[in-house]
């Protein structure tokens, strides 16, 4: 397996003449947290979309441990743990009728499926929800529900679009904990707006905006919350908290 986790390079995607990303080149290795960092509209999502190979790129290529997403694109979701932003749940299922689906689907056996949604439904905290239909549960447990699906078949890579969106402050410090655990083991791409966020979770910063990487670096090298706000000024302002 290769020691980069991540890689994309030379990623475009145009809309018709709207670029959404240009040129973004950028790795991250194993047992890294790293935040992508940006406001709202930059091309985070989009970014994230072609790394999992839920959109295809006009043109660059994306790696995941080492494969190629367009040309070996099974093999390299097989390390990939994806949580979308806003991503569509079974609503008419629970939680744990659709985990239970959805480790079927990825071809986990009976005594994994069962280990590992035991693990998930502790982690993501859905022990009160687990047998409620999703369709009734707050913005809050979808996240959470969210977080457990792609957290479900123990991926060595974690792509979480604004994990943390729509969580009540216990479920934020309860998210973030997570976070910062699985990365002591697994490769984290984290995207967010809140410069917190990144302060508290994050090892590098890869800041992009209207789709073009402005900053690649260490979360030190930004230095603090005001000198990053005052040296990145033509950006939209981000979230304090």
């Amino acid at each position: 397996m290769s020691e980069t986790m991540i890689e994309t390079i030379g990623l475009d995607k145009f809309y018709g003449p709207f670029a959404a990303v240009r040129d973004v080149t950028f790795s991250v290795p194993k047992k890294q947290v790293c935040g992508f960092l940006g406001p709202n509209g930059a091309g985070k999502s989009t970014t994230m979309k072609l790394l999992t190979g839920f959109i295809a790129p006009t043109a660059g290529t994306v790696k995941i441990a080492g494969f190629d997403m367009e040309t070996d694109r099974i093999k390299g979701s097989h390390f990939i743990g994806y949580l979308p932003e806003n991503g569509p749940l079974y609503e008419e299922m629970t939680p744990k009728g659709a985990l239970k689906y959805l480790g079927r689907a990825r071809g986990l056996s009976a005594s994994k499926r069962s280990t590992r949604m035991e693990f998930v439904a502790e982690k993501c905290d859905l022990g009160e929800v687990w047998n409620k239909p999703i369709s009734k549960l707050s913005r809050g447990f979808r996240q959470r529900v969210g977080m457990a699906q792609a957290l479900l078949h123990d991926p060595e890579v974690l792509i979480l679009d604004e994990p943390t969106s729509g969580l009540d402050p216990n479920q934020l410090v309860g998210i973030r904990r997570l976070i910062k655990e699985l990365g002591q083991t697994k490769t984290v791409l984290l995207s967010t707006h809140i410069l917190q966020e990144v302060e508290i979770l994050c090892e590098r910063v890869v800041l992009i905006d209207k789709g073009k990487i402005v900053f690649d670096g260490d979360r030190n090298d930004m230095g603090s919350r005001e000198a990053m706000e005052n040296k990145f000024h033509s950006l939209t302002k981000f979230s304090a908290v």
